[in-house]
This record gives C-alpha cells, sequence and structure tokens, in this order.
C-alpha cells in the first residue's frame, strides 16, 4: 500500500517579488536560483525554462 500524498507535496514553487519603489522584478525559481528583470513575461519564461539558463550556481541569470 502506498502512504497517502499531501497535495503539495510535489508541487513547484515560484516566488516574484516586486520591489517597491522600482519596476524591478525579482524572481526566485523552485530550484533556488534568482532573476531580475523588469518584464513580467520575460520572468515567467525564465522560471517556465527550468532548467535552462539555471545551470551555473550562483550566477544569477
Amino acid at each position: 500500500m502506498s502512504a497517502p500524498s499531501h497535495p503539495f507535496a510535489t508541487r513547484e514553487i515560484y516566488r516574484i517579488d516586486w520591489l517597491p519603489g522600482t519596476d524591478v522584478l525579482h524572481g526566485t525559481c523552485h530550484c533556488g536560483r534568482e532573476h531580475t528583470c523588469q518584464d513580467p513575461v520575460e520572468m515567467w519564461e525564465w522560471m517556465l525554462a527550468h532548467p535552462r539558463g539555471h545551470q551555473t550556481q550562483g550566477n544569477a541569470s
């Protein structure tokens, strides 16, 4: 018998914060990588393209 699964157990969490007083968005991917830009479409494309652009640890792209 398999263990009961929690509904959020396998979900990926993406976070986008708006930096107050600016037009800058700061995103954090579920893998922990970070990205900063002004275009919300660019931010979501970067996040949903995971892992492309995420390979080098410590290099926010």
